[in-house]
């Protein structure tokens, strides 16, 4: 009698969605087609019915392991993981299995090492190895995860942690707890073959090296993602809680058709890598009504990273984000900075971040190629963000020409410009409205390249409440109507080689310094109409033309 009602509870739940999700496609700024959703078949299956036993203690790997392949040979259906404290080892899904957890359920991955293989897998955007995840699946069609019930990777056991990030007596715990301490006494490893594969690490979490046999030598190191499915069709996240991962939380690699709602995901706010959502390379998603409070980047889209991802070629498209809330996290909405098969047709609306290092976060370098473009961003409340609410940067990893104190520094000027080829980066078409921030630590970020500008960046009816202003550095085609910046110190606006700039309706703190500045010798077009601010209030530095602003006062009445 219980399991025909969970069966009947899950359909009923799965037709209500289907309701619901027809409002996610309203006003859509793109053609997409409705994402598809799995289908599963009445069959349901108990995991005890494979001699799983929920007491924290037993290894139900095995069990769990029969009950989904049992699952399988009858077509497929459900593997219910009903209330109780389930260890296990990794967990292998298959086609057509919905994996449904009851409330009070708690699988906690075992942190024994050796029961998570070292496999080929793409990692950071490149071809690689790592160790097996604890949920994986590859190459499957109709699968699902749902249900209350909590899903814990052990993370603490597999990651570096910083000295800086933790209390003395925390630090002191941590390293009574095992593992080792780096050389220099700054950072924690769970083993000394840990330590090792971080010294031979040039690529974040990537090893450079090049055989199996060299990836083994470092296994502690080789921490696998949370969540992997890779190349999967018809996908669905629905209602569980996903935390303490060992590297990024859920990665959906080449996926098509997937949908990730309801979903509570954390990591502890130290964790290195601790992501909490990375989509990559994948068409055909929606992604809403979710919580996020991690140790990196909560909401991101990648799609490869250089040679890698160029040779990949496939763009993470088609995408709906809405109904999220960050808490921490470095990036609320992200973008980057592994984008070198490129990110289009982005819809992100009615999303609350509190807290977050950065809001929204556009990154790349030269070398990664990629089109970034077609992105729609509306009805976003950021509070408290620490450096910028809005932050669109080509140039990751490089000096930014403007100094902190709003003035620019001769050394960074003359950034040369190199060729474009397949490997420069672009962001275009991109549309902000609806924005209000408040109590973050400057407005906004805008840095393209000397070779290829940042271009076409639109933001209308958007206040900005910060210590600082907007900084804006090789751009063309920027437009900022009805743009609030309500700085507490020096300039609103800080432009450098900014060219064909519209600011229409642009207002900001009036103090006693300049509100506008202008740099560079290439800076040209620039246009403020309509606007309260006086010509006394603009600088222009030596090397601009006079004639580089102009300004348009509104009609009196």
């Amino acid at each position: 009698m219980r399991r025909k009602a969970i069966i009947l509870m899950c359909f009923c739940l799965i037709g209500l969605n289907a309701w619901a999700q027809t409002d996610l496609y309203k006003g859509l700024e793109f053609k997409m087609s409705q994402v598809k959703e799995p289908l599963f078949p009445k069959h349901m299956v108990n995991v005890k019915e494979h001699g799983a036993v929920g007491n924290g203690l037993v290894d139900n790997t095995e069990a769990f392991s029969k009950a989904i392949d049992a699952v399988a040979k009858k077509g497929g259906g459900t593997v219910l993981i009903p209330k109780g404290i389930w260890k296990t080892g990794p967990i292998s899904l298959k086609s057509n299995i919905r994996l449904h957890t009851e409330k009070g359920a708690l699988v906690i991955f075992d942190d024994d090492f050796d029961k998570y293989p070292v496999v080929e897998t793409s990692y950071e955007g490149l071809e690689t190895y790592r160790c097996t995840s604890p949920i994986n699946g590859k190459n499957l069609e109709n699968v699902a995860i749902t249900g209350e019930g909590v899903f814990d990777g052990a993370g603490d056991s597999w990651r570096l942690v910083k000295k800086s990030k933790l209390t003395a007596a925390q630090w002191h715990q941590k390293v009574k707890s095992g593992g080792v301490v780096s050389d220099d006494g700054n950072t924690w490893y769970p083993s000394e073959q840990a330590k090792e594969g971080a010294k031979s690490t040039g690529n974040f979490g990537v090893p450079d090296l090049k055989t199996y046999e060299e990836f083994l030598e470092v296994r502690d190191f080789l921490r696998p993602v949370m969540v992997s499915l890779v190349g999967c069709k018809k996908v669905l996240l629905d209602g569980p809680t996903f935390q303490n991962s060992p590297a990024w939380n859920l990665h959906p690699l080449m996926c098509e058709d997937v949908t990730l709602r309801n979903l509570t995901i954390r990591n502890p706010w130290y964790s290195q890598n601790g992501d909490g959502l990375d989509l990559e390379s994948c068409k055909n998603v929606v992604i809403h009504d979710n919580s996020f409070d991690v140790g990196d980047d909560a909401i991101c889209f990648k799609s490869g990273k250089n040679e890698d991802g160029l040779k990949r070629g496939m763009a993470t498209e088609n995408v709906i984000v809405k109904n999220n809330t960050v808490y921490h996290a470095h990036g609320g909405f992200v973008v980057g900075s592994e984008m070198s098969g490129g990110v289009k047709n982005v819809h992100v609306s009615n999303c609350t971040f509190i807290g977050t290092d950065c809001g929204l976060r556009f990154k790349s370098t030269r070398g990664r190629g990629g089109v970034v473009e077609n992105i729609y961003i509306s009805n976003i409340e950021m509070v408290d963000i620490k450096t910028e609410a809005i932050r669109f940067n080509l140039f990751y990893e490089g000096k930014s020409p403007v100094l902190e104190d709003g003035s620019f520094s001769n050394e960074r000027v003359k950034a040369q410009p190199i060729p474009v080829t397949v490997t420069t980066p672009s962001f275009r078409n991109i549309y902000i409205k609806d924005i209000t921030s408040t109590g973050s630590g400057a407005a906004a970020f805008f840095q393209g390249l000397p070779e290829m500008k940042l271009k076409e960046i639109h933001m209308e009816n958007v206040m900005l409440e910060a210590s600082k202003g907007i900084t804006m550095i090789d751009a063309q085609n920027i437009s900022l109507k009805g743009v609030e910046v309500l700085q507490k110190k020096g300039p609103a606006l800080i432009l450098f080689n900014g060219k064909d700039i519209s600011l229409d309706k642009f207002e900001c703190n009036i103090t006693d310094q300049p509100s506008i500045k202008v740099f560079g010798d290439e800076s040209n077009k620039i246009e403020l109409s309509n606007s309260k601010m006086e010509t006394s209030k603009l600088h222009l530095g030596e090397e601009v033309n006079a004639n580089a602003v102009q300004i348009k006062h509104p009609k009196s009445n």
